[in-house]
């Protein structure tokens, strides 16, 4: 006998097809209740893109093509374009040529950040995140976390109608059968953004337990003394007393304890979120205000907000800007009988 079920919420009427087996029925009742029920298009996901966006830009502008774009152990041709369709691929290798990449790369990321036409500049933000990743030699991980982030993206802002990522969706109940399968689609790639980051967090804890110094809880010594990436002469002299004291395993053991936390987070009910966001955040600050690794530690601050911020969880502050409220309320007022 065929199975025929009726779903309703706010509004909804989804009908699940005859001669589906209980599971899937069971499988698709809970998917559309998921999708009626959270909105992926919020400003959470919007000011994650924003902060990653801008992150690449600060890279590209204070950095001259020629510390970018250079010849490399086994590698002469610069930038590197084998293989690769990278936007500093456009034109030739000539270092004048490759500015002028570099700095309409920055103004497209700007636009990016502006918030204007995710559908649109989700395209635009992977492309120059993929580029700067296979084509630079100067990088470090975060360039490869935010090419990662940003192609797991791409579901969700192609799907985003809206003008500006920071409004509010104005679709209200009952939503259309297409509007459900595009938050479906959306909430998957947000959810595989998260198990991203579980395993990449999860990578880095696993890699350390096989260092003898973060075992014996010496590493960060060794990091804020290395002769590239340490500490600045000044700051170093006035943690010296910790550093060469016992006291250093305190941050180099909280490191890991931390980052297997934040593997652990993926389980970790929605309420909780936002202590391991709060201690998580707190980390990378650090890393960026004594390491110098700033682009990194603000790609990663993208990359968290996405990993341990509810996205139907928007942030009030954004909210409540004048220009943001009369976005959102615009569609509202040509609608028959609206006014202001």
């Amino acid at each position: 006998m065929g199975l025929e079920q009726r779903w309703r919420r706010n509004g909804n009427a989804i009908k699940i097809g005859k001669g589906e087996s209980g599971m899937f029925s069971k499988i698709g009742v809970t998917a559309l209740h998921w999708a009626s029920n959270i909105n992926p298009w919020s400003n959470v996901y919007g000011l994650a893109r924003s902060i990653m966006a801008l992150s690449a830009a600060f890279t590209l502008a204070i950095n001259d093509a020629k510390l970018l774009f250079r010849p490399a152990s086994g590698l002469e041709q610069y930038p590197f374009c084998q293989g690769t369709v990278s936007f500093f691929c456009l034109l030739s290798s000539d270092y004048f040529e490759l500015n002028l990449l570099r700095w309409v790369a920055v103004f497209l990321l700007l636009i990016v950040a502006s918030g204007w036409r995710p559908r649109y500049t989700g395209l635009i933000h992977f492309w120059i995140a993929y580029s700067l990743n296979v084509s630079a030699i100067t990088i470090d991980g975060g360039e490869q976390v935010h090419t990662v982030i940003t192609a797991l993206l791409l579901p969700v802002a192609l799907t985003d109608s809206r003008k500006w990522h920071w409004i509010r969706e104005n679709e209200t109940p009952p939503l259309t059968e297409l509007s459900l399968y595009k938050r479906i689609t959306a909430l998957v790639s947000l959810n595989a953004i998260r198990v991203q980051m579980a395993i990449l967090y999860l990578h880095s804890t696993i890699a350390k337990l096989f260092e003898k110094t973060w075992i014996d809880g010496t590493a960060v010594y060794y990091f804020l003394n290395d002769p590239m990436l340490g500490l600045p002469p000044v700051i170093r002299e006035l943690l010296k007393p910790v550093m060469t004291s016992e006291l250093i395993v305190i941050p180099t053991w909280g490191t890991l304890l931390l980052q297997m936390s934040l593997v652990l987070s993926l389980l970790a009910p929605k309420r909780t979120w936002k202590y391991f966001l709060l201690a998580a955040l707190c980390l990378h600050e650090m890393i960026a205000l004594l390491l110098g690794l700033i682009s990194f530690s603000l790609v990663m601050t993208g990359a968290l907000i996405l990993y341990l911020r509810p996205v139907e969880q928007e942030f009030k502050l954004l909210s409540r800007f004048k220009w943001v409220q009369r976005k959102a309320e615009e569609p509202l007022l040509r609608q028959p009988g609206l006014s202001k």
